[in-house]
């Protein structure tokens, strides 16, 4: 299902256009005609220093998308074509100079004009305000069970989760099953109380925590008993299979929250 969705989304301009600039000096090496006709020459190969490039680009990707957690094909792509454009671009220099100054200006008229889409689906997020108001939701009602994002706005890995929580928030949420973001970029009590490091090199964003009567039930990533972090991949199965929501959505379908009803005056 996901990969349905995947090429559904690969037909968007932001990604054609996007692809095609990643794979714009490859191509002109590699076929004939535009090779023979941009670079003045019969031989097409790539030499030493430009095979270099691409090995180095290919590891550089493969360690990034790592990191950010991407786990599907638009994440993978999404992940590295800051990388491969780059590259690119250092292609186009190092080939031509004025090749180059163009690839610049279609690279950054395409940053100005297409934009990376983002999830337009429906969601039922609850964005909190801190430490304390989270601690305020969670004692309003401790019978709702929460799973709770702690996220920063500039973090790649939390851009590439926040779609996969909006959909599971869309799944989901019930009265007394919600699920809330907290920015700990911009509340940094937050991150202290629950003690989540909201540091450029921190592996704990996002963090996803589970809370039942009020209090942390679960987390991920969450530390081992050596205190060592665990990595976790932040995919929609992943989550699920993590929290068990299934089973916590099924849960919470059979007991509603019941409302006291007011004695009529008589």
């Amino acid at each position: 299902m996901s990969f349905k969705k995947d090429l559904r989304l690969l037909v968007k301009p932001y990604y054609l256009i996007n692809i095609l600039l990643s794979v714009s000096y490859i191509l002109s090496k590699r076929i004939s005609m535009i090779c023979n006709y941009v670079f003045a020459q019969d031989d097409c190969e790539l030499d030493g220093r430009e095979t270099e490039i691409l090995f180095f680009l290919m590891i550089v990707i493969m360690i990034r998308t790592r990191k950010t957690g991407s786990v599907t094909m638009i994440n993978y792509l999404t992940s590295s074509f800051v990388y491969t454009k780059v590259a690119n671009l250092i292609l186009w220099f190092y080939a031509d100079v004025r090749m180059g100054s163009l690839f610049a200006f279609i690279f950054i008229l395409c940053a100005l004009i297409l934009p990376e889409p983002t999830y337009q689906g429906p969601e039922n997020v609850i964005y909190l305000h801190g430490a304390n108001g989270l601690q305020d939701e969670l004692q309003r009602d401790t019978r709702v069970i929460w799973l709770v994002a702690f996220y920063t706005a500039w973090n790649p890995a939390c851009v590439t989760f926040a779609p996969v929580f909006s959909e599971l928030s869309a799944e989901y949420a019930l009265e007394n099953f919600k699920l809330g973001k907290v920015d700990v970029g911009r509340y940094p009590d937050a991150a202290a109380k629950y003690h989540i490091s909201d540091a450029s090199t921190s592996k704990q964003l996002p963090t996803l925590i589970l809370f039942k009567d009020g209090k942390e039930v679960d987390r991920r990533p969450y530390a081992s008993n050596k205190g060592k972090l665990v990595k976790f991949l932040f995919s929609l199965d992943n989550v699920k299979a993590a929290f068990d929501l299934n089973n916590i959505y099924s849960d919470c379908k059979k007991n509603p929250i019941k409302r006291k009803e007011k004695k009529k005056a008589v």
